[in-house]
């Protein structure tokens, strides 16, 4: 995880940029991939929380997920998500 994209740390952002918190939350869920292909596309899409990934560079990583999936069906991570509801104060 980026540490900056922490939800304490983005909420008190925004307090000091003047806003006012109306809601936030944060949750950490399982996330599973079923084959390496989809692995793949996560990360090229969702590229902040893999900063730098490459098929080439990840390789040797790539083909241990690809170990476990072999022997259990999957390979299981976590996703972090927050939300952030926020208004300029007057």
């Amino acid at each position: 995880m980026i540490p900056e994209l922490e939800l304490s740390i983005q909420r008190k952002k925004f307090e000091e940029a003047g806003f006012e918190i109306i809601r936030a939350e944060e949750v950490f869920k399982p996330i599973r991939f079923y084959d390496v292909g989809a692995f793949v596309w996560f990360a090229h899409i969702i590229e902040w929380e893999f900063p730098g990934f490459s098929v080439e560079k990840c390789f040797d990583k790539l083909l241990e997920i690809q170990e476990v999936i072999d022997k259990n069906g999957f390979v299981e991570g976590t996703i972090h998500r927050y939300l952030i509801v926020a208004k300029k104060a007057r």
